[in-house]
């Protein structure tokens, strides 16, 4: 049973058993689940001399070619070393369909390495992976301050830079939701310094954005742009990572009041440009044509009925906190059905 809990995956990554040739990555963490996907793939196939090469499979491969992964698992590279093969699950890429490659007599001649969302322990991709004597399923969890000062240390020494304790200790405290994110704002931060010594407090205050902020607007913009998939995948991922179900709730809240007083203005005769130019606080830059777009074809009459949920919604979480992710969950669905209805209809 090769089952690598969250705390042990850094060090098993740093040297895997040369005997593994299948690795599942799953996790609440889907940053941190693509990067660790990723620099397996790439250690594992330059063990060789000359290296293999990775190779990407997904569904719309498989739709053309449906044998098109296990070919590959089983294909000998003729020129070059072994190959790795990264996957997504999916309706294709599931426990049934590898299983003929994981239980087989042999190895495969290439590397596989599947990339999953958080799986529970009875889940049947999970147990395959777990079951494997040549098989490794590695659990990917938001980062703690731990990792996060590991990561920290690992790309500001890269950059040629230092850190003061203060300042690493805030930008800590800025990260942790998503570990791509994290690692974007500790490159960004880095750049900014370029040029200095040692990256200061009000270096990280410049620059570097809340994390777990960043990822809770992106569920709210997407139920406000009606897609109730992404909006309550990203709330569970969220939730799952240790964000309160009641800071979603109120980030909704507060992304329809800004919607509300955006759409009013254009009521009264203002242009988007005018009204965006004079939000406070400012819309981040990122989410800015989003938000434009969100300002346009939503009505006040609909804004108005969807902040009236959002309240009730609030109250009956703060009167529930045992229920309080199932009413987000339910909430960011009435917000994407709205959305769908038509924002701009009475």
């Amino acid at each position: 049973m090769v089952a690598i809990k969250a705390h042990q995956a850094a060090a098993f990554l740093k040297s895997p058993d040369a005997k593994l040739s299948s690795f599942l990555f799953y996790g609440a963490d889907p940053g941190m689940v693509s990067e660790r996907a990723r620099l397996l793939a790439k250690s594992l196939v330059a063990r060789d001399d000359p290296p293999g090469e990775i190779i990407r499979i997904g569904d719309s491969d498989l739709e053309q070619d449906p044998d098109r992964l296990i070919i590959e698992l089983q294909t000998m590279p003729m020129f070059g070393g072994r190959q790795a093969v990264r996957v997504a699950a999916s309706r294709r890429i599931t426990a049934l369909a590898l299983k003929p490659v994981i239980e087989g007599n042999t190895p495969p001649a290439s590397f596989l390495i599947v990339e999953a969302a958080n799986l529970k322990p009875t889940d049947a991709l999970r147990k395959l992976f777990e079951k494997s004597p040549s098989s490794a399923a590695i659990a990917c969890f938001a980062d703690n301050a731990r990792d996060l000062g590991g990561l920290i240390d690992d790309i500001v020494r890269a950059a040629g830079l230092d850190i003061t304790r203060d300042a690493r200790t805030l930008l800590i405290s800025k990260l942790g939701a998503d570990h791509a994110l994290s690692r974007g704002e500790i490159e960004k931060l880095t750049l900014y310094a370029l040029g200095t010594k040692t990256i200061e407090v009000a270096d990280v205050d410049a620059v570097v954005g809340d994390a777990s902020e960043l990822a809770t607007d992106r569920i709210i913009l997407a139920a406000a742009a009606g897609n109730s998939a992404m909006a309550v995948r990203e709330c569970d991922r969220s939730i799952a990572s240790g964000t309160s179900a009641q800071l979603i709730i109120l980030s909704a809240l507060r992304h329809f009041q800004r919607l509300h007083k955006a759409r009013t203005a254009m009521d009264a005769g203002r242009s988007i440009d005018d009204v965006m130019r004079s939000m406070r606080p400012p819309i981040h830059f990122k989410q800015k044509d989003a938000f434009t777009a969100q300002a346009r074809s939503w009505s006040a009459a609909k804004l108005t009925q969807a902040l009236t949920r959002i309240n009730e919604i609030s109250k009956a979480a703060r009167l529930s906190a045992a229920l309080e992710a199932i009413l987000a969950e339910r909430l960011l669905l009435e917000l994407a059905r709205l959305a769908k209805a038509g924002g701009r209809g009475q």
